[in-house]
């Protein structure tokens, strides 16, 4: 295999119909680490939101048990990805999902947020930081992607394509980043988790990671801006390893979110179905889509 045969093979697929096979292509061939990253800052934007930060920081999952909410999440979407919406084992990862959901009140507008920046997070990293940029092709079939998985889990109003996920993206975050206490102590517990990853580089970390925030993050934390030069650094540093990443042979076998070292709440391994939350004495439910 050649460099770009997988670009050449989403090429020759169907975005409206072979979406699942050009995410997984995207996901675990070309871009694994990329995605990893993109989808962790996905994930931290949304704190920035005072109702979801807020609501994070009161079930405390995400600030006492901060690895195991971060394997939770990223296990149960891999799984949905890796196995397709009708296989059993995806079912369940979304039956887990919209369980934890629906114990919370949480609005459709911030659900469709979420999904938002899911979609639009990875490709801006990439245009910064990937080998390559993201094809047509590919926006399309994650915009394809994330409508399906948006659908199974109840959400309405769900934008039709990517341009429609990136405008409500920005427009969301125009009007509803903020300051909030519980926000930001979820904000401190997630980059103490990740800087924690890495042993005595810790401190390097940390100041790397708050180097990727934009300047928006920043102030709806209230977290002191990096310098010019730090930034620099950082963003020369990733955009190093991705013309070396250029230079290697393709991936031959995919890396799902599973292998990820980052995993490590299950050495001995798990089962879907025990993944996540269970909190008791409120409605939960299963997938809104009949099957």
């Amino acid at each position: 295999m050649r460099r770009y045969d997988w670009l050449k093979e989403i090429q020759r697929l169907d975005p409206d119909r072979d979406f699942l096979r050009i995410h997984r292509i995207t996901t675990t061939y070309e871009f694994p680490w990329d995605v990893a990253r993109a989808l962790e800052l996905a994930l931290y934007r949304t704190y920035a939101v005072p109702s979801i930060g807020r609501l994070l920081a009161e079930t405390a999952e995400l600030t006492d048990r901060t690895q195991k909410r971060y394997d939770d999440t990223a296990l149960l979407l891999d799984a949905v990805m890796e196995h397709g919406f009708d296989s059993e084992d995806g079912r369940t990862a979304i039956r887990r999902i919209n369980q934890m959901h629906r114990s919370y009140d949480i609005t459709n507008d911030d659900m469709r947020y979420v999904l938002s920046t899911f979609v639009v997070v990875p490709k801006r990293w990439l245009d910064q930081f990937g080998w390559r940029r993201m094809s047509e092709h590919e926006k399309h079939a994650t915009a394809v992607y994330y409508r399906t998985l948006g659908r199974h889990m109840g959400i309405t109003g769900i934008p039709r394509d990517f341009q429609e996920f990136e405008r409500c993206l920005d427009v969301y975050e125009h009007a509803h980043f903020g300051w909030d206490e519980g926000g930001r102590r979820v904000s401190d517990a997630t980059l103490g988790l990740m800087a924690g990853w890495y042993g005595p580089l810790a401190p390097v970390v940390r100041r790397a990671s708050m180097a990727l925030l934009d300047d928006a993050l920043l102030n709806a934390f209230r977290y002191e801006r990096p310098g010019p030069a730090v930034r620099a650094a950082v963003h020369g540093v990733l955009r190093l390893r991705a013309k070396s990443v250029r230079l290697l042979p393709p991936r031959r076998r995919p890396h799902y979110a599973r292998q990820n070292p980052e995993i490590k709440g299950y050495p001995n391994g798990f089962t879907i179905a025990d993944l996540g939350t269970f909190p008791q004495g409120r409605p939960t439910g299963g997938c809104p889509v009949p099957h």
